[in-house]
């Protein structure tokens, strides 16, 4: 239960400020995620996660505390993180364990915190650096998660080009390590492009890279596509679909979410 006091105290910080000040801003961000694959043998996970955010936003600063709920069905072979690397909230690493039994496993995922500054910006705001730290909170059962904490470090750049966007983040990762799940501390990295179609509405495309986190995991790659529109004032949806490149990734995922300001 104490694992649970930190995330919440964040969450009413978050509330409190949004209160005290005018000029910023709180959205809630609701999703669906899923993916689908085999990690390297012989067996397949499939993963759904319906994620939760809220965002905090002022100034320099972004604030973000996002929980997933998870239905997985494997046969454990597969740990299941509350990560939030790259733009899902889930991540998977190749475990020892074995199993010719699938089941379906359910439960609140990880509690994940992200914090944001802006270290960097041009007056247009065309181009910028932001830095980042992220904690994932070790609040789901071991079915679900680790059950440890992890943290990261990120810093991430962005240059407009016309109606293009080229983006690029690099980042490490301190993994929690146990006896029955051990795990390697991890860099990783995106590379991204966003075409802007009109004053609402864009697409774009990510590469992400992730080195390999445990001796019997692999590293991850993956191709996503995405889509976004602001449907009206303050709300927004966007959807993606994804190909895993190699044995760390899902073969296959796609999802939506729902971002909604107040």
């Amino acid at each position: 239960m104490k694992q649970w006091i930190l995330p919440a105290a964040i969450l009413l910080a978050m509330s409190g400020a949004a209160l005290a000040e005018d000029d910023s801003y709180l959205s809630m961000i609701v999703g669906l995620e899923r993916s689908s694959g085999k990690y390297g043998g012989t067996s397949t996970t499939d993963t759904t996660s319906i994620p939760l955010s809220l965002r905090y936003a002022t100034d320099d600063w972004s604030l973000k505390l996002s929980v997933p709920y998870l239905f997985v069905t494997g046969d454990g072979s597969v740990i299941v993180s509350g990560g939030g690397r790259g733009r899902r909230s889930t991540t998977t690493t190749t475990t020892t364990t074995t199993s010719t039994t699938r089941t379906t496993t359910s439960g609140v995922g990880d509690v994940v915190a992200f914090a944001s500054y802006s270290l960097l910006r041009s007056e247009e705001g065309d181009a910028g650096l932001d830095v980042a730290g992220r904690i994932k909170f070790g609040t789901a059962n071991t079915k679900l998660g680790s059950g440890e904490n992890d943290y990261a470090v990120q810093a991430s750049s962005y240059v407009a080009l016309g109606d293009f966007t080229p983006s690029l983040m690099l980042g490490y990762e301190k993994l929690g390590s146990t006896a029955t799940a051990p795990l390697d501390n991890a860099a990783y990295a995106s590379a991204g492009l966003d075409y802007l179609l009109g004053d609402a509405s864009n697409i774009g495309m990510d590469y992400w890279y992730a080195q390999q986190a445990s001796a019997t995991g692999y590293a991850q790659r993956e191709l996503s596509l995405y889509a976004a529109t602001q449907i009206v004032e303050d709300v927004s949806l966007r959807a993606f679909v994804m190909k895993g490149l190699s044995d760390g990734s899902p073969d296959t995922g796609y999802g939506v979410s729902l971002s909604s300001g107040f």
